[in-house]
């Protein structure tokens, strides 16, 4: 941490930092004038920002930003003594008057003389309104069409201006004590210290706790002692071992006296070192934070500006102005919500004429709300424009040839609300500056996904839309669930899961000899954490299993793990850079014991998932069912590309008995035999990648596959086609016409015997 001195300012600088402060005053305030343009108290405000950044001007010597500041405060002084009265055509002078200021301050080249000409326009203009005149081009398009992602006032922020510099002083703002600069990296550093703090005072307890349970066997101890030397003095009268029965009781008392004493201090120190370790943490973790209106007042202004260049009125309402939002996440949502801003302006907020005959005020209002609700941040950004027609929608999802017809006059309004998140989708037919490439909404969600949260929209037609992003609290604290694997706990965030459960092994389905289960009115693919982490073999010998389900749709799967361990608030510590990208993992923590744990990359597990399934690799849970059982069931592998005529073998083999996987192709088949026992490979001829002739070639030529039995299935009935299978050193040929009676099966009965030994 590190203080910066005032002193080190150039004066340049120092007017930059009053100019970022005046700026936001002005703009406040002449946009609230805009509404209401004798408001005594807006028009005394702008003004003296006005007079403010006038004076302090002139100390600089920075003479167009003192003819810039005069005009302006001579035109707000006009105002004030009734000589004019302010109309939208006045405040977008006066804003195009800080603008210039901005512009005059920056130091850029074209700041300079290349200013004077548009400097010289402004102060005509302004001075002829001052004087009671027309304000030229009055009801015109503004020449510069304003942008959401770009202020017009930004400058680099610094520190708080020297309250003595400028005559008169700038007014104080709440919580304006005095401050000092820190980097991101340090404060980065610092909350990740006071985490360790916290989980180094968490500590204590389990260490009091097993302390409890010496003092348990301490008195359990006492208590046989009492009952042998009660025997020992009813058996002996011995004086003298008596005095030692007593001389070691008496210990025992100071013994256990001694360390209740210790406890209490134990408790009390524990008590003490937890409180100030979550005061010091929550402390820390606030400093992060910053007012929501610090990210988002420039809105105000752009949102107005924009409206006014569609020929809309348009206001923006900023409500929790002073949430507490983590400093990273208000930095990224400044693009995002931009976004929904430009499409609320374009898309929703109607023509005043249109307004009016909706029954609507004129000016339409876009209300942007920040709140913290069960440990979420959500942001809402609502308009009460024209909402979303969703027959419209629906034309446009045809005319983007996403779904059929029929499907998509089944959809619900929240599933057809979903189609406006996907890249490239707009219901606008055309595309301007503004919106209409459909890359809106989608970089809406992807932020939301980055962040770990979620981007949701909902719609009234003929009242407005809603989008809702609920975001965490903070990126350096993560809400997870702690799980076993074996005898590891790993952490899943709880914004990838979609849901928890304990499954009975009753419920479990076989797909394609691929384990799944019932999910609401959906089958979700089984498969265990061990599988995909490499840890070993799962727990799987019990009648219930708890499952982690995540991702979305057809991309969901159940996730088998050990047991649950609770649901832990983390403070994430990045991974050492040196790791580069570790597989399946986002970051570590620590846990109340100090023990290390990974945190789960949710959607690198999915993608893991997608490559262990596809593969055909995923036996883990189908091995655990067969050694549950018994009786050894046969075990029995298919090889067929043909969906149906794989699941045919497949449900004929099983109805059996017999305990059948499958493999897509001869090089699935091959890797498959080459990792797992099977008693008989069932296989087709005609195959990608591998046909069934080089399958049966290269395991009769194997030393430790030789012996396996090998049936051809195919449709190929001729008989050069039967010898060419038996040649190769098949040990059955079978046409796939025999699946309507038993030959099948007493085919495989004949080569292997029944199901189970």
């Amino acid at each position: 941490m590190s203080g910066e001195d005032l002193s080190q300012f150039s004066m340049l600088d120092l007017f930059r930092v009053e100019l970022e402060s005046q700026s936001q005053a002005l703009t406040a305030g002449l946009l609230a004038l805009e509404r209401d343009p004798v408001a005594a108290d807006h028009l005394e405000s702008c003004m003296r920002a006005a007079h403010s950044l006038k004076g302090a001007a002139r100390i600089i010597d920075l003479e167009p930003a003192v003819r810039i500041a005069h005009v302006m405060e001579e035109c707000l002084v006009a105002a004030q003594r009734g000589r004019l009265r302010l109309r939208h055509e006045h405040i977008d002078t006066l804003l195009k008057g800080v603008d210039l200021l901005a512009l005059v301050a920056s130091g850029a080249p074209a700041g300079g003389a290349a200013a004077e000409p548009e400097i010289a326009r402004f102060l005509r203009t302004l001075e002829q309104a001052s004087a009671g005149g027309d304000v030229p081009g009055a009801g015109k398009v503004p020449e510069e069409e304003p942008t959401l992602s770009a202020p017009a006032h930004a400058l680099e922020p610094a520190a708080p201006a020297d309250a003595g510099l400028v005559e008169p002083a700038p007014q104080p703002g709440p919580g304006s004590d005095r401050m000092i600069r820190i980097t991101a990296d340090a404060m980065n550093r610092l909350l990740g210290l006071a985490g360790e703090s916290l989980m180094e005072a968490r500590r204590l307890r389990p260490f009091a706790d097993r302390l409890l349970r010496l003092k348990r066997h301490h008195d359990q101890l006492a208590r046989a002692f009492d009952e042998l030397s009660a025997t020992l003095r009813l058996a002996n009268n011995d004086d003298q071992i008596g005095q030692a029965l007593s001389t070691t009781q008496e210990k025992l008392v100071q013994s256990r006296d001694f360390l209740i004493e210790r406890l209490a201090e134990l408790d009390s120190v524990d008590r003490r070192a937890t409180d100030l370790a979550n005061r010091l943490y929550a402390e820390t973790l606030a400093s992060r934070m910053r007012p929501f209106e610090d990210g988002v007042r420039h809105f105000t202004r752009t949102v107005r500006d924009l409206g006014r260049a569609l020929g809309k009125n348009v206001r923006l309402e900023i409500v929790g102005g002073s949430t507490g939002i983590d400093r990273d996440i208000l930095d990224q949502l400044d693009a995002p919500l931009g976004h929904l801003l430009r499409n609320a302006i374009d898309h929703g907020i109607e023509m005043p004429d249109e307004r009016i005959a909706a029954g609507k005020p004129p000016e339409g209002v876009i209300r942007l709300e920040a709140r913290h609700n069960a440990g979420l941040l959500q942001i809402l950004v609502a308009d009460d424009g024209r909402g979303i027609d969703f027959e419209q929608l629906r034309r446009a999802i045809l005319a983007h040839q996403l779904t059929t017809r029929e499907t998509v006059g089944s959809l619900s309004e929240a599933e057809l609300l979903e189609f406006l998140f996907l890249p490239g989708f707009s219901m606008k037919t055309t595309v301007s500056d503004i919106s209409g490439r459909g890359v809106g909404l989608d970089a809406v969600q992807a932020m939301a996904k980055q962040v770990r949260g979620l981007a949701s929209v909902s719609s009234t037609f003929g009242f407005g839309t809603q989008f809702l992003l609920q975001l965490p609290l903070t990126l350096s604290v993560m809400r997870t669930l702690l799980v076993e694997v074996s005898e590891e706990p790993y952490a899943f965030p709880l914004a990838g899961i979609t849901r928890t459960l304990v499954l009975s092994r009753d419920a479990i389905e076989t797909l394609e000899g691929r384990p799944h289960f019932r999910f609401g009115d959906r089958q979700v693919g089984l498969i265990t954490v061990h599988e995909i982490l490499d840890r070993g073999e799962a727990r799987l010998d019990r009648a219930e299993l708890p499952i982690v389900i995540i991702g979305e749709g057809a991309d969901s799967y159940g996730l088998i793990v050990d047991r649950f361990l609770g649901e832990r608030e983390l403070v994430v510590r990045p991974l050492d850079p040196r790791l580069a990208k570790v597989k399946d993992v986002s970051a570590a923590a620590l846990i109340e014991d100090g023990s290390p744990v990974l945190i789960i990359d949710v959607d690198d597990l999915i993608r893991s998932a997608e490559k262990l399934t596809s593969s055909g690799r995923l036996r883990t849970l189908q091995r655990a069912t067969a050694s549950a059982d018994p009786a050894r069931r046969k075990r029995v592998l298919v090889v067929d590309d043909s969906l149906t005529v794989r699941e045919l073998e497949r449900k004929l083999l099983d109805q059996h008995g017999y305990d059948v996987e499958v493999a897509v192709d001869g090089m699935d088949g091959w890797n498959a035999v080459r990792s797992d026992p099977f008693d008989l490979v069932v296989t087709d001829i005609d195959m990608p990648r591998m046909d069934g002739i080089e399958l049966v070639t290269l395991i009769k030529r194997d030393v430790r596959l030789r012996s396996l039995p090998v049936m051809v299935v195919s449709y190929k009935d001729r008989e050069e086609d039967r010898r060419r299978g038996l040649d190769a050193g098949a040990d059955y040929y079978l046409t796939k016409g025999s699946f309507h009676d038993d030959t099948l099966i007493q085919a495989v009965a004949d080569l292997i015997g029944p199901a189970s030994e």
